[in-house]
């Protein structure tokens, strides 16, 4: 079934390029689009995947309850219409309906399953690669591989969202880059456990292959990767991306993460501005404010506001009341919102001038240093 043939913890690396499922893109952008994923998405999917924990933990133990699958079935079936939405599980062809879903889990691959893990039980993981067991085991994988959506995209937010705005930040260089992962990450270069930077890399197995690269049409030489988790597969990406030049931004318009290929300042996305009637992008709206911004003058309101408070920060810094990194996080939020309340006149009358003042930006900044 096409389901099972999705290789879902998989990439081909190739020159400038990745490729994730059909769609070939710039190297980095797997990483980045998962950045985008929120909170209240992540806490719907870990909730989905609730009743494929449960058959895990079922299967480790000796009896087998075949009440579950049907639970199983109905979660599975939810989290891959969710997937069908969400980038960059959408670059994956995850086309399918509810029948080829409930075939899944008919009375056949439901024995199949019972069957395996009782030979599992008897002979160990030797049992796996018996092809009589190949339906039970393709069901089982594909659960386990679900299971983990939730938990391990938090971990992936959790850790690489603050380097994400070390990079937003950096000097957009591979020579800046480099810099802002040494600074970021521990030095450290051993393959202990212990060593997240390191975490995809003890994960993940390797490959070359010859492959037909979607949008060239002809065979390529490529660089196959296999993770045994989400968090790994996107963290090599984005790490991999970096190697070439490629990294993330923050648009500061729809307040999403977009990719950048090379050292020009782009500063704002491609995709449609939100709430813009005339359905222009956030490149076109940002070019227009920016010359607003260029022509502010000094007493403005807002720009008087912003002002201010940069000049407090400073003396702050200089009094040694600020570490120097929470003053630069500081200057960042700062600056942040003065271009957005250029662009959203409804936070500029209402909830900017409280999010200016020295203790909202202090809060801010220690919650993202």
């Amino acid at each position: 079934m096409s389901i099972l043939n999705q290789n879902l913890l998989t990439l081909d690396f190739w020159q400038d390029k990745v490729t994730y499922g059909k769609q070939t893109v710039p190297i980095g952008m797997i990483g980045c689009a998962a950045l985008n994923i929120t909170d209240e998405q992540i806490a719907k999917l870990t909730t989905l995947c609730q009743p494929l924990t449960e058959v895990i933990l079922m299967l480790g133990t000796s009896n087998v309850d075949v009440s579950v699958f049907p639970m199983a079935e109905e979660a599975l079936l939810k989290i891959i219409r969710f997937l069908q939405k969400t980038e960059p599980f959408s670059f994956l062809d995850l086309a399918t309906d509810e029948t080829e879903i409930h075939r899944l889990f008919d009375e056949a691959h439901i024995e199949n399953i019972v069957a395996y893990i009782k030979a599992a039980q008897e002979i160990g993981a030797v049992a796996a690669f018996d092809v009589k067991y190949s339906r039970g085991v393709g069901v089982l994988k594909l659960i386990q591989v679900m299971a983990q959506l939730g938990g391990t995209l938090q971990i992936y937010k959790q850790s690489m969202t603050a380097f994400a705005h070390a990079l937003h930040d950096s000097q957009r260089t591979p020579d800046g880059y480099a810099a802002a992962f040494a600074e970021h990450f521990p030095k450290d270069d051993t393959l202990s456990p212990d060593n997240s930077t390191w975490m995809q890399l003890t994960n993940t197995t390797m490959q070359y292959v010859s492959a037909v690269m979607p949008e060239k049409g002809i065979t390529q030489l490529v660089k196959r990767m296999h993770y045994v988790s989400f968090v790994g597969m996107f963290r090599s990406d984005l790490f991999e991306g970096l190697c070439v030049g490629h990294a993330p931004r923050l648009c500061p318009i729809c307040g999403k993460w977009f990719l950048t290929t090379d050292a020009r300042q782009t500063k704002y996305c491609g995709g449609l501005a939100p709430g813009d009637k005339r359905g222009r992008t956030c490149r076109q709206i940002g070019n227009l404010k920016g010359r607003e911004q260029r022509e502010l003058a000094d007493d403005h309101p807002i720009k008087a506001i912003y002002t201010r408070r940069m000049n407090t920060i400073t003396q702050y810094l200089h009094r040694g009341t600020l570490d120097e990194q929470t003053a630069a996080v500081m200057k960042r939020l700062a600056k942040d919102k003065l271009e957005r309340a250029i662009f959203d006149h409804e936070y500029a009358k209402g909830s900017f001038e409280a999010e200016m003042s020295q203790d909202a930006l202090l809060k801010e900044a220690l919650t993202k240093a």
